[in-house]
């Protein structure tokens, strides 16, 4: 079965105990499938005080986002694919981004919140945490559904990791990054929410340098294990 229908199977399901909920999820089953990395976006709520039962995944594809999330967000990918390539573009590149340019980096991942249901401009935590925790068997079906490379949780790191049973096995990069190994080349980075008020440069340049740290650390695990 296609992932989209996969998705929104689960989400049939789901709207039984939240009908206003805002699907999620990969945003082109194609482009996600051939990507390399699959990168995994974890964030906590759409900010929509209209009261939901949208889809992000068509905005998303349509629009681009939110810019005040999805710039950063779509940044971020691009630098991550260029990661991939031993490649890395000057600020400059990205200082000026544009709806067609979320919307072309987008495509490509899956964009996934953990409490369904729309809040408002600021999220509340005892909230997040108790809608997450209500539909913790939903959220671990749907995040079975990407087997992700690079699962990047956007303040809600801590909390994911409880939701979908992984360990709180953190590891820290030198520069503070928290992240942890799933899998051979398969990692759960704890990163901050891309409207948080840093710098975007910051942000984007904080995050392309503690994934390089990570490969390099998880494959220096990984040849120590094999030589074992």
């Amino acid at each position: 079965m296609h992932i989209t229908e996969q998705e929104n199977a689960l989400f049939a399901q789901w709207r039984a105990s939240c009908p206003r909920l805002v699907a999620d999820g990969v945003v082109s089953p194609a482009d996600y499938l051939a990507s390399t990395p699959r990168i995994c976006v974890v964030l906590k709520e759409v900010n929509d005080p209209e009261g939901g039962g949208w889809d992000l995944r068509r905005y998303l594809a349509d629009e681009g986002g939110r810019a005040a999330t999805w710039t950063n967000v779509a940044r971020w990918v691009h630098g991550i694919r260029q990661l991939q390539q031993g490649e890395e573009s000057p600020w400059a590149y990205y200082e000026q981004v544009d709806a067609e340019f979320r919307q072309a980096q987008l495509r490509s991942i899956c964009a996934f919140n953990l409490k369904k249901l729309p809040g408002m401009h600021t999220c509340d935590p005892a909230l997040l945490e108790h809608h997450a925790k209500l539909d913790r068997h939903y959220i671990q079906a749907q995040y079975a559904l990407y087997d992700p490379d690079i699962t990047l949780c956007c303040g809600t790191g801590d909390l994911f990791v409880d939701i979908v049973g992984l360990p709180q096995r953190w590891r820290r990069t030198r520069r503070g990054v928290w992240w942890q190994a799933t899998a051979p080349g398969k990692y759960v980075v704890d990163y901050a929410h891309p409207a948080a008020r840093v710098r975007s440069h910051m942000l984007m340049y904080g995050l392309m340098d503690a994934l390089r740290e990570i490969r390099a650390d998880a494959g220096a695990v990984a040849e120590a294990r094999a030589a074992a």
